[in-house]
């Protein structure tokens, strides 16, 4: 019995050792690192002897194992997660080599023994450790970039921002700061939260829940959300009981979502709509109700409500939509929206436009194609069709009567051979917009010639902070899926943090592209890039699916950041999901420690010739005709389709390794990093996407974002995993760590209940089938108990 043990045993690392040395040969050829060659061959000789049944078969397998620790530990230091594939594997393979019935049964002279075996993996590490310390590793700008003292204590201004207990704005004040100044929870008292009230929104007409990630506000005693189908629900803010709901009608749609609502008090008028609640619709509509009742406000366009569509020309379902919450600023309702990636060129126009908050008429546009004109288009005409489109949240300086727009790349996004001038101008950059007129005042381009979806996702985030001599600097925080964080003057758009022009790769590229050889990065700001990638950051869960990320990396191109696509495929790292993306920062405003959390994930991108595209048969998506995405975007009327995928192992885990998430507190009177950490743990991941219900700390993707407190603290959901965290917003210290009914994808909010005088914590849940991360429709309150 022992001797076919031994045998299949034998049989086993043989074919160990041919996947090794075929790959392994293949990636030497490559370019690549020998390990995995010499590996195989190793386990090759190693098994034949054991099937002969010769000693020096388990022998030459443990000098295998003790070299492999040395290498291991050279290239991986000391991550546990990074040696996890190089070790796990081959010391499970040799544990039979330990079992006495195994070693008895084997001829020839014993050289290893167990205290031998100790000794010689104990060396392997010192020698691993000791060339590890002196070989250069790729810089990971967010952990290089230095670090400060400890954040000082607040500063409190509490008159510029008064302890209200309200949350009337998205981001809470018109500048997206996302910090409240209540202090009645602690970071001594925090651990004491307990769940105050849940609500369930319900499903959609289907019976499917739809993602929310609505941002709820708070105005007296009333909370205001939307469902995921744009339905606006008031609640008792005490209770979370409905006190009414306003249907939409909405159509639902497969790529909406609400993100949140906009409350605003009408100048010198009472009565019905005096206050009054406004939600854009995912099929293209304007609403308002009465913020008492829900009623339709009858003096609102016809009926309650605004087309969105007028101007747009044909839209079809799905190609345009305005799912983040409006902006108002100086009585006016302002507003883009989304339009879908990579269909084709001609799609709907990314026109941002202006409606009066009491009458919905129509008040102004800024259309990048037609800057000269701010009126609707003539009959017959549209607005430009294929322009940037704004997205993402905006924000607002009342003061100086500016809105904030940040914009997307021009679609479709891979190829850019049909881009007109003012595409180049204002893609992928922030934009500040006259809130009375529409015209441009100034705008910062993040990125040129955008070949990479790497649309500005977030909203810019206003701040004052403090400058020499005294004085103050009114600055925009801009984060970016790039992982750069630019800080500008909002008032003109130059940089205040350094931004410096850097030679980028153009090599690859389409016969017909021309990509930028430069590009701006925020030198003066910590970046949330993650590493230049190398062949030894690939990951896996085993040698064999890690041996493949390395063919696969080294088949590839890479030259760095901002690899252009081509006809050949390319890694792009970070990816489209950034980075940062519409979560974006939250900033302390009274110690001015900025919040981010940022998704490290890398991509592969090919573009495909539209020969080749039609013999895949891609077509654009049609809702309504019943053709989905085929795994690629057609991108038709350009020369090209684009195949764009995760750069995930065989056994779906991603090829650069963790972290896969961070989070991070940088100073912003310095721009020094403060601290940072992975974001998240193992517990909701794992190979196909299993499950590991490992609590263990790696870094995971984020959607979503956080939000600060006067009393020092942080809050944020947003993992891939149904945890909801308070940090220590000066150190990074985690605090306080709850489980959801699934996962939170929104920004959290807080308010103080004027019944109880109680503190709330805000949370949605309703989990994201992307990240496989479970479906909900949770509205989740939390509060300390009652005394």
């Amino acid at each position: 019995m022992i001797s076919w043990a031994l045998r299949l045993y034998a049989l086993i690392l043989l074919l160990l050792g041919m996947g090794l040395g075929l790959g392994g040969a293949q990636l030497v050829v490559l370019g690549g690192s020998p390990y995995y060659l010499l590996t195989g061959l190793g386990f090759a000789v190693a098994a034949a002897m054991l099937f002969a049944r010769r000693r020096a078969g388990a022998d030459i397998y443990l000098a295998i194992l003790v070299a492999t620790i040395a290498w291991s530990v050279w290239e991986a230091g000391f991550d546990g997660w990074r040696l996890m594939p190089r070790l796990v594997g081959p010391v499970v393979v040799a544990l039979p080599l330990f079992i006495p019935a195994f070693t008895n049964a084997l001829k020839g002279k014993k050289l290893f023994s167990l205290p031998v075996a100790g000794i010689a993996v104990v060396l392997a590490v010192i020698v691993g450790a000791g060339t590890h310390a002196f070989t250069p590793q790729p810089v990971d700008p967010v952990y290089q970039a230095g670090t400060t003292e400890p954040a000082k204590e607040a500063t409190v201004n509490a008159d510029s921002d008064p302890d209200t207990g309200n949350w009337p704005v998205w981001g809470r004040d018109d500048g997206g700061s996302r910090f409240s100044p209540l202090t009645q929870i602690t970071p001594t008292n925090v651990d004491e939260l307990k769940v105050a009230w849940t609500y369930r929104t319900g499903p959609d007409a289907s019976g499917a829940f739809q993602r929310l990630s609505v941002t709820p506000l708070k105005v007296d005693d009333t909370v205001y959300i939307c469902t995921a189908w744009n339905d606006i629900v008031a609640l008792d803010a005490e209770t979370g009981v409905e006190r009414w709901r306003a249907p939409s009608g909405a159509q639902t749609d497969p790529f909406g979502s609400c993100r949140g609502v906009a409350y605003y008090k009408v100048p010198n008028m009472d009565g019905q709509c005096a206050a009054r609640i406004i939600t854009n619709t995912v099929d293209s509509r304007l609403i308002a109700v009465d913020a008492s009742t829900g009623q339709r406000c009858a003096d609102f366009g016809k009926g309650g409500e605004v087309s969105l569509l007028k101007g747009m020309g044909e839209v079809k379902r799905s190609y345009y939509l305005v799912d983040s919450a409006p902006v108002i600023v100086r009585g006016r309702i302002v507003l883009g929206g989304r339009v879908i990636d990579n269909q084709y060129w001609g799609e709907p126009s990314g026109v941002i436009r202006a409606f009066d908050a009491v009458t919905g008429k129509f008040s102004w546009a800024f259309d990048v194609g037609n800057l000269g004109r701010q009126t609707e288009p003539p009959e017959g005409e549209t607005y430009t069709h294929s322009t940037p489109n704004s997205w993402a949240p905006m924000s607002a300086d009342n003061k100086l009567g500016l809105v904030y727009a940040p914009t997307g790349n021009a679609t479709p996004d891979y190829f850019g051979g049909r881009r007109r001038p003012f595409d180049e101008k204002f893609s992928s950059s922030v934009v500040a917009i006259d809130a009375e007129t529409g015209k441009l005042r100034w705008s910062f381009q993040t990125l040129r010639h955008d070949l990479w979806d790497f649309d500005v996702p977030a909203q810019p985030t206003l701040v004052d902070i403090p400058g020499p001599d005294n004085t103050v600097r009114h600055a925009l925080v801009q984060a970016t899926k790039r992982g750069e964080l630019f800080v500008l003057d909002r008032v003109t758009g130059k940089p205040i943090f350094e931004v410096t022009e850097r030679r980028s790769p153009t090599a690859g590229q389409a016969p017909d592209e021309r990509a930028s050889p430069t590009q701006p990065y925020s030198t003066g700001m910590p970046s949330l890039a993650g590493p230049i990638l190398t062949e030894r950051d690939m990951w896996g869960i085993t040698p064999l699916d890690q041996l493949w990320c390395r063919i696969e990396f080294r088949k590839a191109r890479y030259d760095g950041p901002l690899t252009p696509p081509g006809l050949t495929r390319s890694i792009q790292y970070p990816g489209p999901a950034g980075g940062s993306n519409w979560g974006g920062v939250a900033i302390d405003t009274d110690r001015n420690i900025l919040i981010a959390n940022a998704t490290r994930m890398a991509s592969r991108v090919q573009l495909l010739t539209r020969a080749e595209a039609d013999r895949r048969g891609l077509e654009a998506y049609d809702a309504e005709g019943g053709k989905g995405f085929a795994g690629a975007g057609p991108q038709l009327k350009t020369p090209y389709a684009v195949d764009m995928t995760f750069f995930f192992s065989p056994l779906q885990v991603p090829c650069p390794g963790p972290p896969f998430g961070t989070i991070s507190g940088i100073d912003l009177t310095t721009g020094k990093l403060i601290w940072t950490k992975p974001f998240g743990t193992a517990e909701n991941s794992g190979p196909f996407g299993w499950r590991s219900y490992l609590p263990i700390s790696v870094g995971v993707p984020s959607v979503g974002g956080a939000m600060t407190t006067r009393s020092g603290l942080t809050f944020i959901a947003a993992t891939q995993e149904d945890h909801f965290r308070a940090f220590d917003t000066r150190t990074g210290k985690l605090l306080w760590d709850t489980k959801l009914p699934v996962s939170g994808h929104a920004i959290p909010m807080t308010y103080t209940s004027p019944k109880s005088g109680r503190q709330f914590v805000v949370i949605a849940a309703s989990g994201f089938a992307a990240l496989k991360s479970g479906s909900g429709d949770y509205i989740v309150a939390y509060a300390l108990p009652k005394r």
